[in-house]
């Protein structure tokens, strides 16, 4: 027995030993950390050490680290603690030109990082200590785009990097988005805090072209995007977890697209929340309150398909949740032709509560030719300004399938709740709808929507609407134990104009001086129980 615990003794100190070894003092290779000299050849040393050794940790000790560029190796953690700061050099002439070798949308047009691996694995950063990559210094050359984004950097660039995690860093003041993950596998970025109001594109993190990624117990402050799931290239992101972060953005807070070649699947978005900013005051892009809370957006021939959002919690953007399938059909790589139009299916949001959203409305929207499938959302409160009118209620909505897909790309919705155009197999289930002022609006209008369930709404009406629920060009709906919490004398429950085969069941129609109102419409395709 004594000889087997000597054995383990003398084992385990070897392994000490040997982990020991390899962790390094970044100022033995001649960092001085006084934050005005610049480290970066004396940070490099260190990473190429360790990364000759098979592997290791390059240790900050307490300082200011100024530097650019660092190229991190297979096996390598950079352990950055509280107490340190990593500054970027201000000077783009210091830093060197990178252009990954896979193919995707910017390639010739962002070039450079703080940190940067390609091709790598087994690759961490750690600790409480801040990066601050000193944005706001950067300045466009150009005010073209996409050639203004030639000249500001990323701070995490990680180019097909297998086995990634980043962890309980505090990230700020990026001169590009603050972090990009192209076509990485196995990454887990949690518990990290990014501050990020410094330049144009100030992202919190992209993820693009990824799978099996975990984003958890994060907290994010952004000008524009918060976490962004992109595809710039032919590679979908799949398989991605995130979960108990806290969110605020000027733009959207959780965002798949705009850039959608290779497409989204098996997304799932949990317990989180999303929050106003605490820069109130001013905004680079988008503006201080938030565009929206969830977009969910596929325009390059990507197919968005299997989406689970749950239990969110939303206060201050626009529009809480919006969603489109668009054709701006932007190729990734110049000899790329015929873009077909996307898909957008297979999305179930469930359990969010909204308050302090404006008078846009949230719209799901598709194209005439390209309905969204199989989408659904149910459990879901939300409370808006109010204010929209009788006009806005009738105006005709562009398709603008071209245009940059926003929560602002129509204007005001023709309803002052959820709007839904251009669908198939839909339902709204067990929601609750009001405004602060009064809205004129119909709470909810389907227009080109086939098999399509309305159920359980609860909703404000204004004495002035024509309508609790509008159905527009529809076919195979049903409209189900609907409470309106009070109704006007002139406004109909259901205003139905081209439809075919709708059901109205246990709905309360009192108060309405007529419950239906039809145009082009058979009275047998209305069924009324």
């Amino acid at each position: 027995m004594n000889r087997l615990f000597l054995l383990f003794l003398f084992l385990y100190q070897g392994v000490v030993i040997a982990q020991k070894e390899r962790s390094v003092n970044v100022k033995t290779f001649g960092a001085k950390g006084n934050g005005t000299t610049l480290d970066t050849k004396a940070i490099q040393k260190a990473v190429d050490h360790c990364a000759a050794q098979g592997g290791g940790t390059v240790w900050f000790p307490a300082g200011r680290y100024l530097t650019t560029t660092v190229f991190l190796k297979d096996n390598v953690t950079l352990d950055i603690p509280a107490g340190t700061t990593i500054l970027g050099a201000t000077d783009i002439s210091l830093y060197p030109v990178l252009t990954p070798k896979i193919p995707y949308y910017s390639n010739d047009n962002i070039h450079f990082a703080l940190f940067y691996a390609e091709g790598n694995q087994n690759i961490s950063l750690r600790g409480n200590g801040i990066i601050d990559g000193q944005g706001a210094a950067f300045k466009d050359t150009s005010p073209a785009f996409p050639k203004n984004y030639n000249a500001r950097p990323f701070v995490f660039w990680f180019v097909q990097v297998k086995g990634l995690t980043v962890k309980e860093l505090h990230l700020r003041n990026s001169g590009f988005w603050m972090q990009h993950y192209l076509n990485c596998e196995e990454v887990l970025i949690d518990g990290i805090e990014v501050f990020n109001h410094s330049n144009k594109n100030n992202d919190m993190m992209d993820i693009d072209g990824c799978k099996n990624v975990r984003i958890v117990n994060c907290l994010g402050d952004s000008d524009d995007d918060g976490i962004t799931l992109k595809s710039m290239n032919q590679y979908p992101v799949e398989n991605v977890v995130i979960s108990n972060c806290i969110l605020s953005s000027h733009c959207n807070a959780i965002k798949c697209g705009t850039e959608s070649s290779g497409g989204f699947k098996n997304i799932a978005i949990t317990n989180c929340i999303v929050r106003p900013s605490i820069v109130s005051d001013r905004a680079i892009y988008g503006n201080p309150t938030g565009n929206s809370g969830i977009t969910l957006a596929t325009v390059d021939g990507g197919e968005l398909d299997g989406i689970v959002i749950d239990n969110i919690r939303i206060s201050g953007p626009q529009a809480p949740i919006f969603l489109r399938l668009g054709n701006r059909a932007r190729p990734y790589k110049k000899d790329q032709e015929n873009v077909p139009v996307g898909a957008l299916r297979n999305v179930y949001i469930s359990n969010v509560v909204a308050t302090g959203a404006s008078r846009l409305g949230c719209l799901l929207a598709g194209l005439p030719e390209h309905p969204i499938e199989n989408v659904h959302l149910s459990n879901i409160s939300i409370s808006f300004s109010g204010g929209g009118t009788l006009a806005d209620a009738q105006k005709q909505l562009l398709e603008n399938e071209k245009k940059y897909p926003d929560a602002e790309q129509f204007g005001l919705s023709n309803a002052y709740g959820f709007q839904v155009r251009h669908a198939r197999a839909i339902s709204l289930k067990n929601i609750q709808l009001n405004y602060l002022k009064t809205d004129d609006r119909p709470a909810v209008v389907l227009d080109n929507v086939q098999q399509g369930t309305v159920e359980g709404i609860s909703a404000v009406v204004s004495p002035n609407a024509e309508a609790f629920v509008q159905l527009r060009n529809c076919q195979a709906i049903k409209v189900i134990h609907c409470f309106p919490e009070f109704a006007s004398t002139s406004a109909s429950f259901l205003k139905a104009s081209n439809v075919k085969n709708v059901l109205l069941l246990n709905n309360d129609l009192r108060g309405f001086a007529k419950p239906i109102a039809t145009e082009n419409t058979a009275a047998e395709e209305i069924m009324l129980k």
